[in-house]
Protein backbone atom coordinates (compact mmCIF):
# COMPACT_ATOMS: atom_id res chain seq x y z
CA UNK A 1 0.00 0.00 0.00
CA UNK A 2 3.13 2.58 -0.12
CA UNK A 3 2.56 3.56 -3.94
CA UNK A 4 -0.06 5.97 -4.72
CA UNK A 5 -1.43 4.39 -7.89
CA UNK A 6 -2.99 1.93 -5.14
CA UNK A 7 -5.21 4.78 -3.61
CA UNK A 8 -8.47 4.04 -4.99
CA UNK A 9 -10.66 7.36 -5.76
CA UNK A 10 -12.96 7.14 -2.44
CA UNK A 11 -9.20 7.23 -0.46
CA UNK A 12 -7.94 9.81 -2.13
CA UNK A 13 -10.99 12.15 -1.60
CA UNK A 14 -11.00 11.46 2.22
CA UNK A 15 -7.03 12.32 2.23
CA UNK A 16 -8.06 16.05 -0.01
CA UNK A 17 -11.27 16.41 2.40
CA UNK A 18 -8.77 15.97 5.66
CA UNK A 19 -6.13 17.17 4.79
CA UNK A 20 -7.81 20.40 4.47
CA UNK A 21 -9.29 20.22 7.95
CA UNK A 22 -5.93 20.21 9.32
CA UNK A 23 -5.78 16.67 10.30
CA UNK A 24 -2.24 14.68 11.03
CA UNK A 25 -1.06 12.11 8.33
CA UNK A 26 -1.52 9.63 11.21
CA UNK A 27 -4.79 9.82 12.01
CA UNK A 28 -5.74 10.88 7.93
CA UNK A 29 -4.33 7.41 7.20
CA UNK A 30 -6.74 5.30 9.74
CA UNK A 31 -9.57 7.01 8.19
CA UNK A 32 -8.44 5.93 5.01
CA UNK A 33 -7.24 2.97 5.85
CA UNK A 34 -4.28 3.09 3.90
CA UNK A 35 -0.36 3.41 5.39
CA UNK A 36 1.28 6.61 6.51
CA UNK A 37 3.63 6.72 3.27
CA UNK A 38 0.79 6.85 1.26
CA UNK A 39 -0.99 9.39 2.70
CA UNK A 40 2.08 11.64 2.70
CA UNK A 41 3.45 11.07 -0.92
CA UNK A 42 -0.70 11.60 -1.73
CA UNK A 43 -0.36 15.06 -0.37
CA UNK A 44 3.25 16.14 -1.63
CA UNK A 45 2.33 15.11 -5.01
CA UNK A 46 -1.28 17.55 -4.84
CA UNK A 47 1.59 20.59 -3.21
CA UNK A 48 3.72 19.92 -6.61
CA UNK A 49 0.87 19.83 -8.73
CA UNK A 50 2.05 16.64 -10.12
CA UNK A 51 -0.99 14.33 -11.66
CA UNK A 52 1.13 12.03 -13.08
CA UNK A 53 4.76 10.43 -13.67
CA UNK A 54 6.18 8.65 -16.75
CA UNK A 55 6.43 9.01 -20.19
CA UNK A 56 3.68 11.48 -22.01
CA UNK A 57 1.69 9.26 -24.33
CA UNK A 58 2.49 9.63 -27.95
CA UNK A 59 -1.14 9.13 -28.56
CA UNK A 60 -4.33 10.95 -28.71
CA UNK A 61 -7.67 10.17 -27.68
CA UNK A 62 -8.81 10.58 -31.36
CA UNK A 63 -5.45 8.28 -32.44
CA UNK A 64 -6.98 5.47 -30.29
CA UNK A 65 -10.22 6.32 -31.65
CA UNK A 66 -9.27 5.23 -34.54
CA UNK A 67 -7.46 2.23 -34.14
CA UNK A 68 -10.17 1.13 -32.43
CA UNK A 69 -12.38 1.74 -35.40
CA UNK A 70 -9.71 -0.07 -37.45
CA UNK A 71 -9.39 -2.93 -35.98
CA UNK A 72 -13.42 -3.11 -35.30
CA UNK A 73 -13.90 -3.10 -39.23
CA UNK A 74 -10.91 -5.38 -40.22
CA UNK A 75 -11.11 -7.86 -37.28
CA UNK A 76 -9.10 -10.37 -39.16
CA UNK A 77 -6.09 -8.55 -40.05
CA UNK A 78 -3.10 -9.07 -37.94
CA UNK A 79 -0.66 -6.43 -35.86
CA UNK A 80 1.37 -5.71 -38.53
CA UNK A 81 -0.98 -5.26 -41.17
CA UNK A 82 -3.30 -2.81 -38.54
CA UNK A 83 -0.41 -1.05 -37.46
CA UNK A 84 0.48 0.18 -41.02
CA UNK A 85 -2.71 0.91 -42.06
CA UNK A 86 -3.35 3.07 -38.27
CA UNK A 87 0.26 4.88 -38.95
CA UNK A 88 -0.89 5.98 -42.57
CA UNK A 89 -3.58 8.14 -41.02
CA UNK A 90 -0.75 10.16 -39.77
CA UNK A 91 -0.49 8.44 -36.20
CA UNK A 92 3.29 8.15 -34.82
CA UNK A 93 3.50 4.42 -32.92
CA UNK A 94 5.55 1.15 -32.76
CA UNK A 95 3.98 -1.97 -33.66
CA UNK A 96 4.82 -2.43 -29.90
CA UNK A 97 2.35 0.19 -28.92
CA UNK A 98 -0.44 -0.39 -31.15
CA UNK A 99 -0.30 -4.23 -30.08
CA UNK A 100 -0.62 -2.97 -26.20
CA UNK A 101 -3.17 -0.01 -27.11
CA UNK A 102 -5.08 -2.84 -28.49
CA UNK A 103 -4.63 -4.90 -25.42
CA UNK A 104 -5.88 -2.22 -23.03
CA UNK A 105 -9.26 -1.44 -25.68
CA UNK A 106 -9.94 -5.45 -24.75
CA UNK A 107 -9.42 -7.16 -28.03
CA UNK A 108 -7.41 -10.54 -27.52
CA UNK A 109 -6.35 -13.08 -30.17
CA UNK A 110 -8.21 -15.86 -31.26
CA UNK A 111 -9.64 -18.40 -32.72
CA UNK A 112 -12.88 -17.78 -34.98
CA UNK A 113 -15.97 -19.64 -34.10
CA UNK A 114 -17.05 -21.45 -37.66
CA UNK A 115 -20.53 -20.64 -37.98
CA UNK A 116 -22.23 -21.99 -41.58
CA UNK A 117 -23.26 -19.19 -43.90
CA UNK A 118 -27.28 -18.99 -43.92
CA UNK A 119 -28.84 -17.08 -46.80
CA UNK A 120 -32.37 -15.18 -45.77
CA UNK A 121 -34.26 -18.27 -47.01
CA UNK A 122 -32.72 -20.47 -44.98
CA UNK A 123 -32.75 -18.59 -41.68
CA UNK A 124 -37.03 -17.97 -42.47
CA UNK A 125 -36.99 -21.86 -42.95
CA UNK A 126 -34.54 -22.11 -39.41
CA UNK A 127 -36.91 -20.49 -37.62
CA UNK A 128 -40.23 -21.80 -38.86
CA UNK A 129 -39.10 -25.29 -37.82
CA UNK A 130 -38.20 -23.95 -34.24
CA UNK A 131 -41.21 -22.73 -33.73
CA UNK A 132 -42.71 -25.83 -35.01
CA UNK A 133 -40.87 -27.50 -32.70
CA UNK A 134 -40.96 -25.11 -29.44
CA UNK A 135 -43.02 -26.96 -27.38
CA UNK A 136 -41.22 -30.57 -27.69
CA UNK A 137 -40.73 -32.59 -24.63
CA UNK A 138 -37.72 -33.93 -23.77
CA UNK A 139 -39.89 -37.59 -23.96
CA UNK A 140 -40.36 -36.61 -27.92
CA UNK A 141 -36.34 -35.79 -28.17
CA UNK A 142 -35.60 -39.08 -26.77
CA UNK A 143 -37.89 -40.57 -30.05
CA UNK A 144 -35.22 -39.40 -32.33
CA UNK A 145 -32.11 -41.04 -33.87
CA UNK A 146 -29.69 -38.62 -34.49
CA UNK A 147 -27.18 -39.00 -37.90
CA UNK A 148 -23.91 -37.05 -39.18
CA UNK A 149 -21.13 -38.19 -40.95
CA UNK A 150 -17.77 -36.73 -40.01
CA UNK A 151 -14.36 -36.26 -41.23
CA UNK A 152 -10.92 -37.28 -39.03
CA UNK A 153 -7.56 -36.81 -40.19
CA UNK A 154 -4.23 -37.56 -38.85
CA UNK A 155 -3.14 -34.49 -38.94
CA UNK A 156 -5.73 -31.75 -37.27
CA UNK A 157 -3.67 -29.04 -38.94
CA UNK A 158 -2.60 -26.08 -36.84
CA UNK A 159 -5.18 -26.20 -33.70
CA UNK A 160 -3.48 -28.98 -32.44
CA UNK A 161 -1.69 -29.65 -29.06
CA UNK A 162 1.25 -27.68 -27.89
CA UNK A 163 4.66 -28.73 -26.65
CA UNK A 164 6.71 -27.95 -23.50
CA UNK A 165 10.60 -27.60 -24.72
CA UNK A 166 13.67 -27.20 -23.38
CA UNK A 167 16.18 -24.79 -25.46
CA UNK A 168 17.97 -26.81 -27.76
CA UNK A 169 15.12 -29.73 -28.28
CA UNK A 170 13.23 -27.69 -31.42
CA UNK A 171 14.50 -30.62 -33.46
CA UNK A 172 14.14 -33.63 -30.86
CA UNK A 173 11.51 -36.16 -32.91
CA UNK A 174 9.98 -36.26 -29.02
CA UNK A 175 8.71 -32.81 -29.07
CA UNK A 176 7.99 -32.85 -33.23
CA UNK A 177 4.15 -33.83 -34.45
CA UNK A 178 4.12 -35.14 -38.03
CA UNK A 179 3.01 -33.33 -40.93
CA UNK A 180 2.27 -34.69 -44.81
CA UNK A 181 1.18 -32.65 -47.46
CA UNK A 182 -2.05 -34.85 -48.15
CA UNK A 183 -2.99 -36.40 -44.62
CA UNK A 184 -4.89 -39.55 -44.52
CA UNK A 185 -8.10 -39.02 -43.87
CA UNK A 186 -11.91 -41.10 -43.27
CA UNK A 187 -15.28 -40.27 -43.23
CA UNK A 188 -17.00 -41.82 -40.36
CA UNK A 189 -20.89 -42.05 -40.34
CA UNK A 190 -22.58 -42.37 -36.76
CA UNK A 191 -25.94 -42.13 -34.94
CA UNK A 192 -26.84 -41.51 -31.38
CA UNK A 193 -30.36 -40.74 -29.29
CA UNK A 194 -30.92 -40.49 -25.63
CA UNK A 195 -30.15 -43.88 -25.06
CA UNK A 196 -26.32 -43.87 -26.14
CA UNK A 197 -24.62 -44.16 -29.23
CA UNK A 198 -24.78 -47.03 -32.62
CA UNK A 199 -22.14 -48.51 -34.61
CA UNK A 200 -19.45 -46.27 -36.71
CA UNK A 201 -19.41 -46.91 -40.41
CA UNK A 202 -16.09 -45.95 -42.40
CA UNK A 203 -17.30 -45.39 -45.40
CA UNK A 204 -14.80 -46.42 -47.77
CA UNK A 205 -15.45 -43.91 -51.44
CA UNK A 206 -17.92 -40.91 -52.06
CA UNK A 207 -21.28 -41.03 -50.44
CA UNK A 208 -24.41 -41.22 -53.39
CA UNK A 209 -27.73 -42.81 -52.76
CA UNK A 210 -26.72 -46.44 -53.25
CA UNK A 211 -23.78 -46.11 -50.39
CA UNK A 212 -25.96 -44.04 -48.45
CA UNK A 213 -29.08 -46.86 -48.34
CA UNK A 214 -26.17 -49.23 -47.67
CA UNK A 215 -25.36 -47.61 -44.90
CA UNK A 216 -28.81 -47.19 -43.53
CA UNK A 217 -29.23 -51.14 -43.96
CA UNK A 218 -26.18 -52.59 -42.36
CA UNK A 219 -25.41 -50.26 -39.89
CA UNK A 220 -28.42 -47.56 -38.99
CA UNK A 221 -31.34 -50.63 -38.38
CA UNK A 222 -28.81 -52.53 -36.22
CA UNK A 223 -28.21 -49.01 -34.04
CA UNK A 224 -32.19 -48.90 -33.96
CA UNK A 225 -32.54 -52.66 -32.27
CA UNK A 226 -29.17 -51.56 -30.32
CA UNK A 227 -30.70 -48.26 -29.07
CA UNK A 228 -34.52 -48.80 -29.33
CA UNK A 229 -35.56 -52.22 -29.26
CA UNK A 230 -39.37 -52.95 -30.69
CA UNK A 231 -40.27 -49.02 -29.64
CA UNK A 232 -40.82 -46.63 -32.76
CA UNK A 233 -38.37 -44.51 -33.64
CA UNK A 234 -37.90 -41.10 -35.91
CA UNK A 235 -34.25 -40.71 -38.33
CA UNK A 236 -32.88 -37.59 -38.35
CA UNK A 237 -30.42 -36.84 -41.36
CA UNK A 238 -29.51 -33.41 -42.74
CA UNK A 239 -30.31 -32.32 -46.39
CA UNK A 240 -27.16 -34.10 -48.25
CA UNK A 241 -28.06 -35.39 -51.62
CA UNK A 242 -27.73 -38.94 -50.92
CA UNK A 243 -29.76 -38.56 -47.82
CA UNK A 244 -32.42 -36.31 -50.05
CA UNK A 245 -32.58 -38.77 -53.24
CA UNK A 246 -35.58 -40.22 -54.18
CA UNK A 247 -34.31 -43.80 -53.70
CA UNK A 248 -33.40 -42.58 -50.71
CA UNK A 249 -36.62 -41.23 -49.33
CA UNK A 250 -38.62 -44.55 -51.03
CA UNK A 251 -35.81 -46.62 -48.48
CA UNK A 252 -37.63 -45.30 -45.56
CA UNK A 253 -41.05 -45.60 -47.28
CA UNK A 254 -40.24 -49.23 -47.54
CA UNK A 255 -39.01 -49.86 -44.14
CA UNK A 256 -41.88 -47.89 -42.40
CA UNK A 257 -39.27 -45.36 -40.90
CA UNK A 258 -40.60 -41.70 -40.51
CA UNK A 259 -37.88 -39.55 -41.13
CA UNK A 260 -37.81 -35.80 -39.35
CA UNK A 261 -38.34 -32.80 -41.30
CA UNK A 262 -34.84 -30.69 -40.96
CA UNK A 263 -33.78 -27.23 -41.85
CA UNK A 264 -31.04 -27.13 -44.27
CA UNK A 265 -27.04 -26.04 -43.24
CA UNK A 266 -27.82 -26.13 -39.52
CA UNK A 267 -25.28 -28.11 -37.65
CA UNK A 268 -25.75 -26.26 -34.20
CA UNK A 269 -29.12 -27.74 -33.71
CA UNK A 270 -27.45 -31.26 -34.35
CA UNK A 271 -26.48 -32.96 -30.89
CA UNK A 272 -24.17 -35.09 -32.83
CA UNK A 273 -22.02 -32.46 -33.71
CA UNK A 274 -21.12 -31.95 -29.98
CA UNK A 275 -20.44 -36.02 -30.07
CA UNK A 276 -17.68 -35.87 -33.33
CA UNK A 277 -16.40 -32.52 -30.99
CA UNK A 278 -15.58 -34.64 -27.91
CA UNK A 279 -14.43 -37.54 -29.75
CA UNK A 280 -11.71 -35.08 -31.11
CA UNK A 281 -10.64 -34.00 -28.30
CA UNK A 282 -10.31 -37.10 -26.97
CA UNK A 283 -7.99 -37.72 -29.78
CA UNK A 284 -5.99 -34.88 -29.44
CA UNK A 285 -3.02 -36.61 -28.13
CA UNK A 286 -2.98 -39.61 -30.22
CA UNK A 287 -0.70 -40.49 -32.75
CA UNK A 288 -1.33 -42.63 -35.51
CA UNK A 289 0.77 -43.48 -38.40
CA UNK A 290 -1.66 -44.56 -40.88
CA UNK A 291 -5.49 -44.99 -41.73
CA UNK A 292 -5.84 -48.00 -40.11
CA UNK A 293 -4.23 -46.81 -36.86
CA UNK A 294 -6.41 -43.90 -37.24
CA UNK A 295 -9.82 -45.78 -36.96
CA UNK A 296 -8.94 -47.92 -34.14
CA UNK A 297 -8.29 -44.78 -32.27
CA UNK A 298 -11.81 -43.31 -33.32
CA UNK A 299 -13.74 -46.35 -32.45
CA UNK A 300 -11.42 -46.54 -29.07
CA UNK A 301 -12.81 -42.83 -28.10
CA UNK A 302 -15.93 -43.43 -29.90
CA UNK A 303 -16.80 -46.48 -27.21
CA UNK A 304 -15.92 -43.96 -24.68
CA UNK A 305 -19.40 -41.93 -25.01
CA UNK A 306 -21.64 -42.82 -22.06
CA UNK A 307 -25.51 -42.82 -22.43
CA UNK A 308 -25.51 -40.10 -20.15
CA UNK A 309 -23.37 -38.20 -22.04
CA UNK A 310 -25.97 -38.47 -25.02
CA UNK A 311 -28.87 -38.14 -22.83
CA UNK A 312 -28.07 -34.60 -21.46
CA UNK A 313 -27.02 -33.22 -25.63
CA UNK A 314 -30.63 -34.65 -26.00
CA UNK A 315 -32.34 -32.05 -23.29
CA UNK A 316 -30.60 -29.56 -24.87
CA UNK A 317 -32.91 -29.40 -27.43
CA UNK A 318 -35.15 -27.20 -26.14
CA UNK A 319 -32.42 -24.67 -25.52
CA UNK A 320 -30.85 -24.82 -29.01
CA UNK A 321 -34.37 -24.00 -30.39
CA UNK A 322 -34.90 -21.19 -27.57
CA UNK A 323 -31.58 -19.95 -29.56
CA UNK A 324 -32.43 -20.49 -32.82
CA UNK A 325 -35.87 -18.30 -32.35
CA UNK A 326 -34.20 -15.50 -30.55
CA UNK A 327 -31.72 -15.42 -33.26
CA UNK A 328 -34.45 -14.72 -35.76
CA UNK A 329 -32.79 -18.22 -37.70
CA UNK A 330 -29.24 -16.97 -37.26
CA UNK A 331 -26.32 -19.65 -36.51
CA UNK A 332 -26.58 -20.27 -32.79
CA UNK A 333 -23.24 -21.21 -30.22
CA UNK A 334 -24.00 -24.30 -30.26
Amino acid sequence: MGKTSDLTAVQKTIIDTLHKEGKTQKVIAKEAGCSQSSVSKHINRQAKGRKKCGRKKCTSSRDNHTLQRIVTTNPFKNVGEIHKEWTAAGVSASRTTTRRLMKDMGFRCRIPCVKPLLNMKQRKKRLAWAKDKKDWTDAEWSKVMFSDESKFCISFGNQGPRVWRKSGEAQNPRCMRSSVKFPPSVMVWGAMSSAGVGPLCFLRSRVNAAVYQEVLEHFMLPAADQLYGDADFTFQQDLAPAHSAKTTSTWFKDHGIPVLDWPANSPDLNPIENLWGIVKRRMQYARPNNAEELKTTIRAAWALITPEQCHRLIESMPRRITAVIEAKGAPTKY
